[in-house]
């Protein structure tokens, strides 16, 4: 009676098929895996979108020159003309923009050579130099500043899973008590500065708390309640502008009186710029948000009901408490930069002390990832924006429209990083593998459906064999062959169990017609 031996399934391979092993993969070399990680990273969106924001603004203000637009009449004559026209357009723009938000060159050239020709030399002439090149800068710093402290008084609720829009409002309650503290009392110069900052940073707090407690209490969506909060602190600044107890003998307009020079913060670099110590403050801000979300306790409630409110809930921290103390820490954050703002730059109480920052804190917060270093490059970013887009208006002529044009685009383009990935060329880097995990996954089942046709094969040619070996009568070997049939349909019953397909009954190794569809199908999606 001979037996044939079938071979097993080859060591160290899933789908027992005998094909030789693929190569391995050659390691990454270190400069791929730093162009990868270069491309997965934030610094390559975050770059490429002001590329694209620019150049989009470009054609904006090419649109918008008038010269330009003459000179495309007569295109086809004169090209360079429309060609030059567009180049010093777009530069002459920037370049105004750069002026008014960082250096500007011009200024410092004047201001040097005005020195020399008095008959200075050496610090006499770089010091009134970098004074009128460096006043730009001065004035990003000074816009900045309430920005900043503001966008971290959102970044707490954003990252604790409260979308605050009530920032305009918390900001206008901590610039009215600190306002009325600096005009109403006269204190010590240290105290007069502390009490304002405290009666705005408590201000704020409370009107943020509003809208937690009516989150924490009833329910109500902070959204709705925030922005409702902030219509409510505009009017009620309206009012409080034609009452005595905020305009004072000055009752025919609606300004406050200037705050006591004992409240005022002090400036940085004298009468002649308006930078002032609040910048300090935003400094402190950064680092208060920083602590507070990544070293404290609270902070880690904050984040652990931003990320699961039912999980933080089954670990003891409860939702509503914390959602009360979320909105009251970001409104006080919010209310000392209505404070700062109106201590150190306006000094005093109008209809629209406010502003924009209000708003503007929330594109910050989520331009800067909510955190402390993105926050304050971001904040730079927008006050460098306005500054220099207010001189890029008055120098060039440019509409200031095209600035937040550009600021929306640059938003836009940060938010979505897929989006810039795809316009780089760079498109499947937010889906690494995904190509090859599908080729594998069809050799995978190409090569287990391989092994159960195999399988199937050597057991029917070992019960045939053995049949023909025993010289029975055609009754028995018919009884072989059903018993053959059974092990076949075990070893289907075993295969399906396992995943594959069952075996050829006919023994000849080839597959069904559904296993063969199937293997053209896989290819196909291999070869997509």
């Amino acid at each position: 009676m001979s037996t044939v031996e079938t071979t097993g399934p080859v060591p160290g391979r899933a789908d027992g098929s005998d094909a030789p092993p693929p190569p391995e993969r050659t390691a990454e070399t270190a400069l791929s895996r730093t162009l990868q990680k270069i491309a997965r990273g934030d610094l390559l969106v975050v770059v490429m979108s002001f590329v694209f924001a620019f150049l989009i603004g470009s054609v904006l203000i090419v649109i918008a020159d008038q010269e330009v637009r003459a000179s495309l009449v007569y295109f086809f004559d004169r090209p360079t003309d429309a060609l030059t026209a567009i180049w010093q357009s777009v530069t002459q723009a920037y370049g105004a923009m750069f002026r008014g938000a960082i250096f500007d060159i011009p200024g410092y050239s004047r201001a040097a050579q005005s020195v020399r020709d008095a008959g200075g030399s050496g610090t006499y002439v770089l010091l009134p130099a970098l004074s009128a090149g460096l006043r730009p800068l001065t004035e990003t710093l000074t816009v900045a500043t309430p920005l900043i402290i503001a966008s971290a008084g959102m970044a707490v609720s954003f990252r604790a899973g409260l979308f605050n829009i009530g920032g305009t409002g918390q900001l206008i309650a901590g610039a009215m008590a600190a306002g009325y503290m600096g005009f109403t009392f006269d204190l010590p110069v240290v105290v007069h500065l502390l009490v304002c900052l405290i009666a705005g940073v408590l201000a704020g707090g409370i009107w943020g708390g509003i809208a937690g407690f009516l989150k924490a209490r009833f329910g109500a969506n902070e959204v709705i309640s925030t922005i409702m909060l902030n219509w409510i602190a505009t009017y009620l600044l309206f009012f409080a502008l034609k009452t005595a107890a905020f305009t004072g003998t000055n009752q025919s307009q609606p300004t406050s009186p200037s705050v006591g020079d004992n409240a005022v913060l002090p400036l940085l670099l004298g009468s002649g710029f308006r930078l002032h110590a609040g910048l300090f403050l935003a400094a402190g801000a950064a680092v208060v948000l920083w602590w507070l979300m990544s070293r404290s306790t609270i902070g880690f409630h904050f984040r652990a009901v931003g990320s699961n409110p039912r999980a933080a809930q089954v670990a003891g921290i409860s939702p509503a408490r914390t959602a009360f103390l979320v909105l009251a820490v970001a409104g006080a954050l919010v209310g000392l930069a209505g404070a700062v703002h109106v201590l150190g730059t306006e000094q005093r109480l109008t209809e629209g002390v406010a502003g924009s920052i209000g708003f503007d804190a929330i594109t910050v917060a989520l331009l800067g990832r909510s955190g402390p270093v993105g926050i304050v490059l971001a904040g730079l970013l927008f006050a460098g924006l306005s500054t220099g887009g207010r001189f890029m208006e008055s120098n060039q002529g440019v509409p200031l429209d095209l600035v937040q044009v550009i600021q929306v685009l640059v938003v836009l383009f940060i938010a979505a990083p897929p989006l810039v990935r795809t316009l780089i060329g760079l498109r499947r880097i937010d889906h690494p593998g995904a190509s090859t995990r599908l080729r594998g996954a069809g050799r995978g089942r190409t090569g287990g459906q391989k092994a159960a046709v195999a399988s199937g094969a050597a057991a029917t040619a070992a019960a045939t064999s053995d049949a023909a070996a025993s010289g029975t009568a055609g009754s028995e070997a018919a009884t072989t062959g059903s018993g053959a049939t059974g092990s076949g349909t075990s070893g289907a019953t075993a295969a399906d169990a396992t995943g594959t397909s069952p075996p050829d009954p006919a023994g000849d190794g080839a597959a069904p017609a559904g296993e063969r569809s199937e293997d053209r199908t896989d290819e196909q999606e291999e070869e997509r």
